[in-house]
């Protein structure tokens, strides 16, 4: 049995009528930049969270910068970061000119862990960007609470969390603002880049705007310098017909994690996903532990099952931070999960056959 990681061709099949459809009307009406498709995805998707706006930009790592700009963090200023993250997290506070703080993440649920932050808060401190990891809510609780305390912004990273909830809340609702980031393996995704900054703050969400498009909210209005970084009309489209599936599809995710929790709880050589209580893990990704993750990943592939691993370096110990000579005692936990994290397969269109199939060969390896 051949299983992708992932397979975006099915789920296309299964609303190619509406895909279809959105494509088609963009190329009708020949409104490739802007229009009516951005300004209602915008609409709906704040309606979705929560919130009251909305920015589309180009793409998730935009969103994070464009979104520090905002709150008027740049040089000089630190950020707090977890130390396991995609890139983008760290990047994007390295190139508005601040610093990057990592912390190191909780054993049992891969974020940030909270009870380790205020050693970090410096006076220089200006921010947290919690990442909502692996599709898993972070402690927003805590960290709301460490932020009111020493008077820090909160910018929510959920590009791997779309519809994550805490309590019933979404993620992306409880900070000053949230980055979301649609690339096409997302748990919402495009069929290219494409990303969305949301807030409750008009103020955040104007200057977001213009920050987007050229510094103006109107054109030739430049009251300030940005850049270019618009959501594509195509890719708003897309992004709309597939909206309404998201429920559904985060349904599914939770149920076929839920097969793999079964089948692989039978083995005492493997560690499955924890769910943080009274919150809804949305599995953008299913990464168990396995101390023998190598030849784990070998034998997979060898059985036609593709796997990968996110990440397979913390980010501390990436060569762009050698600079800061860190050691694997400073972040122990991201260091020891780098060594024994792997991603199988995951997404709504798995059948519980390939689950059990996937599963199955691991306890019986």
């Amino acid at each position: 049995m051949k299983i992708p990681f992932v397979d975006l061709q099915e789920q296309y099949q299964a609303i190619k009528t509406d895909i279809d459809k959105a494509i088609q009307d963009v190329l009708t009406k020949s409104t490739f930049i802007g229009g009516e498709y951005v300004k209602q995805f915008e609409k709906d998707f704040a309606r979705f969270l929560g919130v009251t706006h909305c920015v589309a930009c180009g793409n998730g790592t935009d969103s994070i910068e464009i979104l520090l700009q905002a709150m008027g963090i740049g040089h000089g200023d630190e950020v707090i970061v977890p130390a396991m993250s995609w890139i983008s997290t760290s990047e994007a506070v390295s190139n508005i000119g601040a610093k990057p703080i990592f912390v190191d993440i909780e054993n049992d649920f891969y974020c940030i862990n909270a009870n380790l932050i205020e050693d970090k808060i410096t006076p220089k401190t200006k921010a947290i960007i919690p990442v909502h990891f692996y599709g898993q809510a972070a402690d927003m609780s805590k960290i709301m609470q460490i932020a009111k305390k020493y008077n820090l912004k909160v910018l929510e990273d959920c590009a791997q969390a779309h519809n994550a909830k805490i309590g019933g809340q979404k993620v992306g609702t409880f900070g000053d603002c949230a980055s979301f980031s649609f690339y096409p393996g997302k748990n919402l995704g495009a069929y290219g880049d494409a990303g969305a900054m949301t807030t409750n703050n008009l103020q955040i969400a104007e200057k977001a705007r213009r920050i987007a498009n050229h510094g103006q909210l109107n054109k030739h209005d430049h009251q300030i310098e940005g850049r270019n970084s618009r959501l594509d009309t195509l890719q708003a489209a897309i992004l709309l017909a597939k909206l309404p599936y998201l429920e559904e599809w985060t349904q599914k995710r939770i149920a076929n994690a839920k097969i793999y929790d079964t089948i692989l709880s039978q083995n005492s050589q493997v560690i499955s996903p924890k769910t943080r209580p009274e919150s809804q893990h949305v599995f953008h990704l299913y990464v168990i532990l396995s101390k023998n993750r190598e030849v784990l990943q070998q034998k997979l592939t060898s059985e036609g099952i593709q796997t990968t691993i996110h990440y397979p370096t913390a980010l501390p110990f990436l060569p762009c931070y050698a600079d800061s000579h860190f050691s694997t005692i400073d972040f122990p936990v991201a260091f020891k999960f780098q060594q024994e994290i792997l991603s199988l397969p995951m997404y709504a269109e798995l059948s519980e056959e390939q689950i059990t199939y996937i599963a199955q060969i691991i306890n019986n390896y």
